[in-house]
């Protein structure tokens, strides 16, 4: 397992708050939207130097990754981009599967003059990072994934059975129905359970982001992230015909996914970084920014 704390970092983690809330990021940020096949991202971009793009999940925006991209920022470039019917990037009928989502990514880097770039996902992003890192290997310097599995890779089959992903297949007319109205609810359940402590997941997060997901057409949007997972799976199955060659760390929180995150890796790519934050649950960048960044940055000056 990696060191969590570089030295380098001491004065930034000094810096965060023991309970995480939304972080503002840095001045120097600047943001733009940015169309692509079917959709248009609304992306921020900072620094200077190699590339990274920062990918969140369900109940996050890219407003998620404001601590890490402030670090990030200092000697790399880094863009930020709300995925498809999230945040504040448009809400397309469809194109959610996670293949698709990669050719955003792809289309966002493109226009943005990016060759090539490290990728770091959480949750659906992890899901999008390994589809990107798949169909466009050449272009990956490294991947990230954060606390998610992976549609298709094993043991996919066991862990999709656990009750608690129930939430995969809900969606249609009748749940957005009962979900109106009710976002905060809903969102709530994820951010209580999935947590190691759910008070590190203070009611500043919980409202930024319950305002912006009861927007109209964005639940909807939402469910279709999960209702595409059944595509993932066919897409990475075939994938795996192919195994992925760049470094790859692979982050679980000790009270979440922890060291199923590295197991799942293993199966798709040759060269794994296992890493779990103690005490933390899903909810990385929440409840644990100082280890997490720490991690990132360790895996990134590496020589793997």
């Amino acid at each position: 397992m990696l060191r969590l704390l570089p030295t380098a970092l001491t004065l930034f983690a000094l810096s965060l708050p023991a309970h995480a809330a939304i972080a503002p990021f840095p001045a120097s940020f600047h943001t733009q939207d940015i169309p692509v096949e079917g959709a248009t991202m609304h992306v921020r971009v900072g620094g200077k130097g190699p590339a990274v793009v920062l990918l969140h999940g369900f109940g996050d925006t890219g407003d998620m990754w404001a601590p890490l991209a402030a670090d990030l920022a200092r000697d790399h470039t880094v863009v930020v981009p709300d995925l498809r019917g999230m945040g504040l990037s448009s809400i397309p009928d469809g194109g959610y599967d996670k293949k698709t989502q990669a050719g955003d990514i792809r289309g966002v880097l493109a226009a943005l003059k990016i060759e090539h770039s490290v990728v770091i996902g959480h949750d659906i992003g992890t899901m999008v990072a390994f589809a990107y890192a798949s169909r466009y290997p050449e272009r990956t310097d490294r991947l990230v994934v954060m606390d998610a599995p992976v549609p298709g890779i094993p043991p996919w089959n066991e862990i999709v059975r656990s009750p608690m992903l129930w939430h995969f297949d809900f969606g249609g007319p009748d749940m957005e129905r009962l979900v109106a109205g009710r976002e905060r609810i809903y969102l709530d359940r994820f951010w209580n359970e999935f947590a190691g402590d759910p008070a590190k997941v203070d009611e500043e997060i919980r409202q930024h982001y319950a305002k912006l997901y009861a927007r109209p057409g964005y639940m909807h949007a939402a469910f279709a992230q999960f209702r595409s997972i059944r595509q993932d799976e066919v897409d990475n199955k075939a994938s795996m015909a192919t195994r992925l060659k760049m470094p790859v760390l692979a982050v679980g929180g000790e009270k979440s996914f922890g060291s199923n995150e590295a197991i799942v890796m293993r199966n798709a790519a040759d060269k794994v970084t296992e890493v779990v934050i103690p005490g933390a649950g899903h909810w990385l960048m929440e409840e644990a920014p100082t280890q997490t960044i720490a991690a990132i940055r360790n895996f990134m000056a590496s020589g793997s």
